[in-house]
């Protein structure tokens, strides 16, 4: 257990992330495609497809984060919170050499026989950079970035939720409603993890970070900076249960891919539809669907929170509300 011993300043410095990060998701989801072990059945669809696109040319990135009992997952990959993957690589480069050579040696004290490759790349070497970069953006692209404006929309509701917590409860109640295994006694915050160890944080916050592929809680300090701010990843849906059918065999393909998965073909449509403000019969012509089938999926958009409607003279006018525009326009990071 890792006991995190909070300052008033602290207190007064936790944020939401206000998105999930794409190159943590991505290496992150590496231990969750080799093994089931702790990601059970909700990720299977998702698996067995992301494994039948896999190629040798993405070797390596199973070389640097395998799964396994004790694995130590690398942690320079984790830090940003950066919008797009390229960002997010190129952060991960720019970590000062002591961060690299930290994590170099908790790599070979868990892994004796680290490839010899990794040693390079931990040094600098700009040809094992360049092979990271590649695998990781082909990877990403297959893996990842297909579900990514799902992703997001998720962690938006998720954020929205638990500010509205942050608003009602203060900072007790989100600390203490963040995850079943994270237990908040003011001002200590227990965080399940392989070591028995107190961190004493210096008054710089902490970072509240959703993520989908790792299903335990992950505290992350910056060993390069002490003063940044705790990255504490929580799992944003434990049980991925809201989304067995995004990640089931059978999801949709198609130009809507993972979102016809998540609110239906014939929604996704409607919402696609609504990208522009229209009335119920303007929503009828752009998806060819009658007034009542389109005025009943707004009526469903509507109560998940993914549309609004308000009365215009005669007209019944639909629109995307800030969730439903970040399920359309958030594309591949």
């Amino acid at each position: 257990m890792l006991r995190v011993h909070f300052t008033p300043g602290d207190l007064a410095r936790v944020c939401l992330a206000p998105h999930p990060d794409p190159l943590a998701e991505t290496i992150l989801s590496l231990s969750a495609l080799q093994t089931a072990d702790e990601h059970g059945v909700a990720l299977s669809g998702w698996r067995e497809r992301t494994r039948a696109g896999l190629v040798p040319a993405l070797r390596p990135l199973f070389e640097l984060a395998p799964a396994g009992p004790g694995e130590y997952l690398p942690e320079v990959f984790t830090h940003a919170t950066a919008v797009t993957l390229a960002e997010g690589i190129d952060h991960t480069w720019s970590l000062p050499r002591r961060q690299w050579t930290a994590d170099l040696r908790a790599t070979e004290q868990l892994r004796p026989h680290t490839p010899r490759w990794i040693h390079a790349l931990h040094h600098g070497d700009r040809e094992s950079g360049d092979l990271v970069r590649e695998a990781l953006s082909r990877y990403h692209a297959m893996a990842v970035a297909p579900y990514w404006a799902q992703l997001t929309a998720t962690a938006h509701s998720d954020r929205a939720d638990r500010a509205g917590t942050l608003a009602d409860a203060g900072v007790d109640g989100l600390l203490s409603t963040l995850h079943p295994d994270v237990r908040w006694t003011s001002p200590v915050l227990h965080v399940p993890c392989a070591l028995d160890a107190d961190l004493r944080l210096p008054g710089s916050g902490v970072l509240l970070v959703p993520t989908f592929f790792w299903p335990r809680p992950l505290a992350l300090v910056d060993n390069a900076d002490p003063e940044r701010p705790l990255v504490l990843r929580y799992p944003v849906a434990p049980e991925l249960a809201g989304h067995r059918a995004l990640w089931s065999p059978s999801a949709p393909t198609g130009p809507d891919g993972g979102l016809a998965a998540l609110v239906g073909t014939t929604r996704a449509r409607v919402l696609r539809a609504v990208k522009a403000t229209a009335s119920t019969s303007e929503l009828a012509r752009r998806t060819g669907t009658s007034d009542a089938t389109a005025s009943h999926h707004a009526g469903v958009l509507r109560a998940a929170g993914l549309v609004t409607t308000q009365r215009d003279g005669n007209r019944v006018l639909h629109e995307l509300t800030p969730l439903g525009r970040a399920l359309l326009s958030t594309g591949p990071p």
